[in-house]
């Protein structure tokens, strides 16, 4: 069975109490349990995970170079400013996809900078809480 590793950065985890013209009103815990039903439909194992802390982010993404068939990453704000996490994210072989709820190009410009998006596979941005979902469809095409 296929694994991945669907990983959120920072605030994420507060989803549900953040700007709702933005991130709607819907929980994080919510996304999981989709995600959780629509991979069980598919075959795949699913594990989620949510950081606040940059150097943890590195390490479940250094842990899943052995053990993940793909990762998606929404790295929240360490999407504009982390190289620690793109240099994790390149050492990672398998597929990558990194998603945003908002849509990055829409939003302040120094959210329209990714230091993620050169070493990633595809790019999800501005589908809201479904772009989850979506991405989920996507990886399994991408490792099939």
């Amino acid at each position: 069975m296929k694994k991945i590793l669907i990983l959120n950065g920072p605030n994420l985890n507060l989803l549900h109490k953040r700007d709702k013209k933005i991130y709607g009103d819907v929980s994080l815990e919510k996304i999981e349990n989709d995600c959780k039903i629509l991979a069980k439909e598919l075959g795949l194992k699913v594990e989620l995970r949510q950081s606040n802390s940059e150097g943890e982010l590195v390490n479940i993404i250094q842990e899943a170079v052995e053990n993940f068939d793909g990762i998606i990453i929404n790295a929240a704000a360490y999407t504009h400013t982390s190289v620690a996490i793109r240099d994790a994210l390149e050492i990672f072989q398998n597929p990558k996809i990194e998603l945003h709820i908002s849509n990055i190009f829409k939003r302040e410009e120094f959210r329209q900078n990714s230091f993620l998006s050169d070493v990633v596979d595809a790019v999800i941005s501005g589908l809201g809480i479904k772009g989850y979902t979506i991405a989920l469809l996507a990886m399994n095409n991408m490792i099939e």
